[in-house]
């Protein structure tokens, strides 16, 4: 008998980021290598109350998401190491850190259930690290504008609204 309830396994969740920052050309790159562990950060904004009756509501509001990518090991010619070396050793602020993700889930057949890109905020939280090699750790920021659409695995593209 087949199994129904299989596990979504955590490869399956996939996150890519637009090495090239406010450039019109997208170049996404997934993260992971060297990352043991990734989780967006939903931040909730809400508030509980409790009445004269004793019951409790709660309202949220809105959502502040954010993620942190304690381990980013630069390899040579890897495009989200040039641009991250480039905001730190140009010292970027603003929109010069503003780029793209897309997160996708996959099928157990590595086919692509759903697809959401959304703008963010990539800040360099450091550089340097141990004798593992040069660790660059940043955290994702996101700002919005989240957009359902298709992802293509094979060109790193997003289409909006397919």
């Amino acid at each position: 008998m087949a199994e129904t309830n299989k596990k979504v396994q955590r490869k399956w969740l996939g996150h890519f980021i637009d090495s090239n920052f406010n450039n019109s050309t997208a170049n996404y790159v997934r993260l992971g290598k060297d990352l043991e562990d990734y989780s967006i950060e939903m931040n909730p904004n809400s508030e509980s109350k409790t009445n004269i009756l004793g019951e409790t509501s709660t309202v949220v509001s809105g959502y502040d998401p954010s993620g942190s990518i304690d381990t980013y090991y630069a390899y040579e010619d890897e495009p989200l190491y040039k641009q991250l070396e480039k905001c730190i050793n140009e010292r970027e602020t603003g929109s010069e850190l503003e780029t793209t993700v897309v997160d996708v889930l996959l099928n157990s057949t590595g086919e692509v259930e759903w697809a959401y890109r959304e703008d963010v905020i990539v800040i360099p939280q450091s550089m340097g690290g141990d004798n593992s090699g040069v660790n660059i750790p940043f955290e994702i920021h996101y700002n919005g504008n989240r957009t359902k659409g298709s992802f293509s695995l094979d060109t790193k593209t997003f289409s909006q609204g397919e």
